[in-house]
């Protein structure tokens, strides 16, 4: 196992990191950006260091300095949390030639997997089919417009090296392509040090639904059961819930079984999800992998009980994993809520600034064992900045039925109180309340009119109040 462990991100995730080390016993480093200063959770890391200025091109993507301060804190892994370096398969290379071991895939899995296009391409000779869309990446607007066509609109954009929501945009025809090219390349690259864009076909009124898997370095892959993620505004993931009521025991049984031979045969080691996508026509179809943790991993953990971020460490120490897919059991049901600071009605305005107040029974934060959890690592006090995502925390809840985790999920949101920036509580529990989500058969554009509902609702009444 591992001495020493320096993290490279940031926030809620940094700090679900810190606790992982200390229940292995491993030192933990946190690395900040001028920008995280006072962030409260590089208080329970044993030793932090400033990586650099706010921005990320600067800190938190500077590859250099994090490979400097791992060398200068004598690291011998580095946790690169999601997003910002987690898919990167340059700096999984150059933290294997520096004799750090990257907690994540190898970089020949990151390649082939953590690459969404080289992804598309791989699983598709494997027979597992994708949504329609480009070869590979798309060098130019000239050759996204001949793509499209072929494809057919409307068409979706998407980064090739990471995720979140970051780097797409949905394309109706050609006129709007050449912009949302622009943009989402520029997006891309600020996000993930990346510019690459391939394209899909924009599937309407589809389900998202990932499969969480772990490997091993000896060829052992299983997978941990299906999330439902379907709940999203502009690509960005709302609330998300285990297991998914749109699949079936005997489709888990088969698809995972799949999943996991394939990617045994890759030699993939580490935590992973594999996104499909769900046409209302029942097929599904490959999307992408993520071959990190998910923002959403506490759903999976609460209904499995296996410690995820524990298990990552573990395989990249080179253990064994001890669990076979016969011990995986999923209990009950699970909720995630994200809580952000940005206004919904603003269209979801991202809103930096002080938290005057962040109150909730503090018996729930990384309350692992449930029934109810936050992931945060926002106290009151706290100054949302502006260089990053918004989120505050995450809001996990487990229940002996889907329909008692909503009851809980409602019940839980009643007892925060937040003051000092515009969130998202009052729409979870909008959403929540719907019956579009109660029914369980959602898709991903019933439940943005449901948000938009939302919205129109309080406007109007925010409108009358005024006049």
């Amino acid at each position: 196992m591992f001495d020493k462990v320096l993290i490279i991100n940031r926030g809620e995730i940094a700090l679900r990191v810190i606790h992982a080390c200390k229940k292995l016993g491993i030192t933990s480093v946190a690395a900040f950006s001028e920008a995280d200063a006072d962030s409260p959770h590089l208080d329970e890391a044993d030793e932090r260091v400033c990586i650099g200025p706010g921005p990320s091109a600067k800190s938190y993507l500077n590859q250099d300095v994090i490979l400097q301060a791992a060398e200068e804190y004598q690291c011998q892994a580095i946790h690169p949390g999601y997003g910002f370096l987690s898919e990167n398969a340059l700096f999984a290379t150059r933290c294997a030639a520096q004799k750090f071991t990257f907690i994540g895939p190898s970089p020949s899995s990151l390649r082939l997997m953590g690459d969404k296009a080289s992804a598309r391409e791989t699983m598709s000779r494997r027979g597992v089919i994708g949504v329609p869309g480009s070869q590979g990446i798309l060098s130019t607007v000239e050759e996204a417009l001949l793509t499209a066509e072929e494809v057919a609109y409307p068409v979706l954009l998407k980064a090739t090296a990471g995720g979140g929501g970051k780097g797409m945009r949905i394309c109706r025809n050609a006129d709007e392509l050449p912009r949302a090219f622009e943009q989402a390349s520029m997006e891309a690259r600020s996000a993930f040090g990346d510019a690459g864009l391939y394209m899909e076909r924009f599937v309407e009124g589809g389900r998202h639904i990932e499969f969480q898997v772990l490997g091993d370095r000896y060829g052992q892959v299983i997978h941990l059961g299906e999330r439902e993620c379907s709940t999203q505004r502009n690509n960005q993931k709302v609330i998300e819930e285990a297991p998914s009521p749109g699949v079936s025991e005997e489709q888990r049984r088969e698809l995972g079984a799949r999943i996991c031979a394939l990617l045994s045969e890759i030699g993939y080691v580490g935590a992973g999800t594999i996104e499909l996508l769900r046409a209302p026509t029942g097929e599904l179809f490959f999307m992408e992998m993520n071959t990190r943790l998910q923002v959403e991993h506490p759903v999976t953990e609460m209904v499995t009980g296996i410690d995820l971020v524990e298990w990552q460490i573990r395989l990249a120490a080179g253990e064994r994993l001890s669990l076979r897919q016969e011990d995986i059991h999923m209990s009950g049901h699970s909720i995630e809520c994200r809580l952000n600071a940005e206004d919904p009605l603003q269209n979801f305005r991202p809103a930096p600034g002080e938290v005057s107040s962040f109150i909730f029974p503090e018996e729930w934060r990384y309350n692992l064992s449930g029934p109810v959890r936050v992931d945060t690592h926002v106290r009151s006090g706290y100054k949302v900045p502006p260089l990053y995502d918004s989120m505050l925390g995450k809001l996990i809840v487990h229940g002996q039925s889907r329909e008692e985790a909503i009851s809980a999920a409602i019940e839980a949101l009643g007892m925060f109180h937040i003051e000092g920036v515009p969130n998202t509580v009052e729409l979870h529990k909008y959403l929540l309340h719907s019956a579009a989500f109660r029914s369980g058969q959602y898709s991903t554009p019933q439940m943005s009119q449901v948000m938009a509902s939302f919205m129109a609702e309080n406007t109007s009444g925010t409108d009358k109040g005024e006049s």
